[in-house]
């Protein structure tokens, strides 16, 4: 790589590709691994935080990378796949630096860091050289409050303190194209006042959908670290049979209290599904699969099927019951599923195609049998029935598998293997850190 090689803006490497020599992805990047100097001396370039498939995140040092340009990363030889643990004397560039309040030396103001940039030395090591700040708070949106400009890395002060209360927009900002599971494996590597401090930015939609995605743990830490009021809020925005195992993690009496936070119709089907043994059908339902009546038609069906938050196996088929269309609904008739509905007509009634042939699952049908039951007949979804005939929700094969599955699974899969040191991992290389 030539030495006058151009500046490179951090946010602006969130997600690129990786390349081998062969010209073969291995994953994108995800952060930057400085090392803090003293003396005011630019923070040196270790390597790059790339997640390769299943997750993991790996360590590539910059001596390996030969390429950054073309919205892409190549890198020379062997890349090496053992998980990158951060060291106390590094630093990450996204999860740390950014949203930072320092302080300009020339004028004594504090600036909210927006982004830091690098450039390669002549020596052909990689240093941060530029911090590009903005005075007055910076928005979630990055729209500006105050004036922003590019400063000398020796132009700030505060990097190495302490900061409390650290805002998030602009790390949320670089992540916002990420899908929950995603950003939740971002949440997972961060600190824990980190997280705290991401979750905090996040709105209650967003954090509901990153909380399903992330291991028991993680999950009863950051409710934790929420006001009750917001903690309520984001129950409400979780699918219900999420926010009852969430539920069902802490204290009893903790439980309880935010229950009675919860909207009085938002909080009844969890309390529902908290009265059912966790390994049985009730247990893993979630309320709200799609119910219509016998007399909508094959095109309203569709039309609710396409609804964009139907999870896949919800919208696999429709559930058809008298009303009311709540569950517990009135009497349950049968389902529908999506390949009938293509096969006819839009004004065809559901209620003359519905299967009936299929007994649905009682709500204390054990998970061995719930799972035979979907192997059986090669369903994604089945419905759940109460004894007077009433649809109570519908056990869907994700969340059948979530049990099936070892209880650390979301936290192997975060990990993705066993845990090696980033110093292990460049001992390798010249002029490892």
């Amino acid at each position: 790589m030539a030495a006058h090689a151009s500046r490179v803006f951090i946010s602006h490497l969130t997600g690129v590709a990786v390349f081998d020599p062969n010209g073969d992805q291995v994953g994108r990047v995800r952060d930057v691994v400085v090392s803090l100097r003293i003396g005011g001396r630019p923070p040196r370039v270790l390597g790059l935080v790339v997640e390769v498939i299943g997750r993991r995140r790996i360590f590539l040092p910059m001596t390996r990378v030969t390429s950054l340009e073309s919205g892409q990363v190549l890198t020379t030889g062997v890349v090496n796949m053992r998980r990158f643990e951060q060291r106390q004397t590094e630093t990450l560039v996204l999860a740390e630096l950014l949203d930072r309040r320092v302080t300009e030396t020339a004028s004594g103001d504090e600036v909210t860091v927006l982004d830091v940039a690098m450039v390669q030395t002549r020596l052909r090591e990689w240093e941060i050289t530029k911090v590009f700040v903005q005075r007055g708070r910076s928005s979630r949106l990055r729209k500006n409050r105050g004036e922003a400009l590019t400063l000398d890395w020796s132009a700030v002060t505060g990097f190495t303190l302490t900061e409390e209360g650290q805002g998030a927009a602009n790390l949320l900002a670089t992540f916002e194209q990420l899908r929950p599971a995603d950003l939740a494996n971002v949440l997972h590597h961060l600190s824990a006042k980190r997280r705290g401090e991401v979750a905090a930015a996040l709105d209650d939609e967003r954090l509901a959908d990153v909380l399903e995605e992330l291991p028991e743990d993680d999950q009863v830490e950051i409710l934790g670290k929420l006001q009750d009021e917001r903690a309520a809020d984001v129950l409400e925005a979780m699918d219900p049979d999420d926010a009852a195992d969430l539920l069902s993690e802490l204290p009893g009496e903790e439980a309880e209290r935010l229950l009675q936070l919860m909207e009085p119709e938002e909080a009844a089907p969890v309390r529902r599904l908290l009265s059912y043994e966790e390994d049985t059908a009730g247990g893993l339902m979630t309320t709200e699969p799609i119910v219509l009546e016998p007399d909508a038609t094959v095109a309203e069906a569709l039309a609710r099927v396409r609804v964009a938050d139907h999870k896949p196996a919800l919208a696999a088929q429709i559930y058809v019951c008298r009303p009311p269309n709540e569950t517990p609904t009135g009497k349950y008739l049968g389902i529908v599923h999506f390949q009938r509905l293509l096969r006819e007509p839009p004004y065809t009634l559901v209620g003359s195609i519905v299967d009936g042939d299929l007994d649905p699952l009682p709500p204390d049908t054990p998970l061995p049998l719930v799972t035979s039951y979907l192997a059986t007949y090669n369903m994604v979804a089945a419905p759940v029935v109460d004894e007077a005939d009433h649809l109570l929700g519908a056990v869907t094969v994700d969340d059948v598998l979530d049990h099936l599955l070892p209880e650390d699974w979301r936290e192997a899969a975060l990990h993705g293997g066993e845990v090696h040191h980033s110093t292990e991992q460049e001992s390798e290389e010249p002029g490892g850190h």
